[in-house]
């Protein structure tokens, strides 16, 4: 297994190996190892199915929740991001975010399987968390220590959210609910469970608050540590290839969609981790 690094502020392509089969525990360990380093491990010229898709996720730690997707039929954890060539309806997940804040227990991570790739465009880009952690001044860190924000998928998946009710022409099956209305509290800065090291957990979208702070304090509080979160020294932009497979760190890394593929198909396979003790 060769691993080379992005050399931006995570990422990594790893080649020389087929994840495609049963995984031994010696390869789930190095694979394992290389993702807490990196975050975000992209895998070249993978011949995977939905199966061998499954079997991934399970050798990374089992299957986590995914509210508001609907599976693909014969694949209970299997979401398709689809888009199609002729569709209109505005990109999905085209803003900053971590998979799930939202949950009591959010996923640890995330596998995107290409399954449609377009010629051009589509490339997915991740911030690293822990580096827009680390790059604060220390006062700064001082300051934002301790504080606890607030997480709902309201604006998403609510009936009356991007997602919901008035989402016309969208090719994913994307099933809003009135449970998106519930609220989480989750630590702004988070100790990661297995590295140790310190970050930002999500951003603002799926976070609306900060608990014990005004509104008119929290927002623009939120609106500021967005900008610095998703600055350009931080973040790691994955351009897709037939055959990929993608996985990331949700402890420790933001990510969103990217356009420009208008007038060609693209679809992939996602599943998500279960948080891990």
């Amino acid at each position: 297994m060769r691993v080379e690094p992005s050399g931006e502020a995570c990422g990594a392509v790893v080649t020389g190996v087929d994840i495609a089969e049963e995984l031994t525990a010696d390869l789930v360990a190095q694979i394992r190892a290389a993702w807490l380093e990196h975050r975000v491990l992209a895998f070249r010229d993978q011949a995977m199915d939905d199966d061998a898709l499954e079997r991934f996720t399970i050798a990374m730690g089992g299957f986590g929740e995914d509210p508001f997707f609907a599976p693909i039929e014969g694949h209970s954890h299997i979401a398709a991001i689809r888009r199609e060539a002729d569709e209109t309806s505005p990109l999905f997940a085209e803003n900053w975010h971590s998979d799930w804040s939202f949950l009591a227990q959010p996923p640890a991570g995330t596998c995107l399987l290409a399954v449609d790739i377009p010629p051009v465009g589509g490339d997915t880009l991740f911030a690293d968390q822990h580096s827009a952690w680390e790059a604060l001044p220390a006062e700064r860190r001082r300051q934002l220590e301790g504080l606890t924000a607030i997480h709902s998928a309201r604006y998403a998946y609510a009936p009356k959210g991007t997602y919901g009710e008035g989402d016309k022409g969208r090719s994913m099956d994307i099933r809003p609910s009135e449970t998106a209305m519930a609220m989480q509290s989750h630590p702004l800065i988070a100790t990661h469970p297995e590295t140790g090291r310190r970050g930002f957990f999500s951003a603002l979208g799926y976070i609306i608050g900060i608990e014990g702070m005004p509104e008119d304090d929290a927002m623009p509080l939120l609106r500021e540590l967005y900008a610095w979160q998703t600055r350009d020294e931080f973040v790691h932009r994955r351009t897709w290839e037939p055959g990929m497979l993608v996985i990331w760190d949700n402890r420790a890394v933001l990510h969103r969609a990217t356009g420009g593929y208008e007038g060609h198909r693209r679809e992939l396979h996602r599943t998500t981790i279960a948080a891990q003790a």
